[in-house]
């Protein structure tokens, strides 16, 4: 469900060498939206990220894990790696997607471009790549990946998220073929701690996500839904 939101910090890999991790509770509220989805799209997510940089790039992933009565519903991880041996805003990228049910194994690489203003408030990459999907009638394929972050107001507020373009040969919960998908998930964020009167270890954000997708999973066309969230960052 989330992706990658930290992604967009490899563009400070020659300003910081931290490592930087996060926990997050979702409330979402898809399933009451669409009557289609209230017994299939789970209400509560929780996703864990790191992204870590060293000298010859960075390693990031996340785990998502969707909880449905007394149980995990679903879960899916991403892992990544940029290789960067050089100065430049050029990075060779590799990962690997895997998750239970509907989600099949996937293995990517590519190259990405990343971008950054000179204060680190705001920065993009993009992510263009051939996408091998196992068990798939067509396994050769590509994806488009697109991240952003924009925090403002003193770093009061973040605006983060991504975009996903890929080809996938599927059919929907109607039994509909689709050929292509779309997934974006913008974060907004408000960060507690800086406010004035409130610790600055206090690392907790309230903010909310929201899913756009087309032909997404097994739904069949476009979708909207919104979250309810709160973060803890490391």
């Amino acid at each position: 469900m989330k992706k990658i939101v930290l992604f967009a910090l490899m563009a400070l890999w020659g300003a910081a060498a931290a490592v930087a991790q996060n926990v997050q509770l979702h409330y979402d509220f898809g399933h009451a939206l669409y009557d289609e989805l209230k017994d299939s799209r789970a209400k509560l997510t929780t996703t864990v990220e790191m992204f870590k940089p060293d000298k010859w790039g960075s390693t990031f992933f996340f785990v998502d894990m969707d909880y449905a009565d007394n149980e995990v519903k679903s879960a899916y991880w991403e892992i990544a790696r940029e290789l960067k041996f050089w100065e430049g805003p050029l990075s060779i990228h590799a990962e690997y997607d895997g998750g239970l049910n509907y989600i099949k194994d996937a293995y990517l690489a590519g190259l990405t471009y990343s971008w950054n203003s000179r204060d680190f408030s705001k920065g993009f990459t993009v992510s263009p790549m051939y996408k091998y999907i196992c068990s798939n009638p067509t396994p050769n394929n590509f994806q488009l990946t697109v991240t952003w972050y924009l925090h403002f107001g003193k770093g009061k507020f973040s605006f983060t998220g991504f975009a996903d373009f890929w080809r996938e040969e599927h059919t929907d919960i109607n039994g509909n073929p689709h050929d292509y998908v779309f997934l974006a998930e913008p974060q907004f964020w408000v960060n507690l701690n800086k406010f004035s009167g409130i610790d600055k270890d206090f690392n907790l954000s309230i903010g909310t996500e929201w899913e756009l997708s087309s032909n997404f999973a097994v739904m069949d066309g476009w979708y909207l839904n919104p979250t309810l969230a709160l973060k803890w960052s490391f």
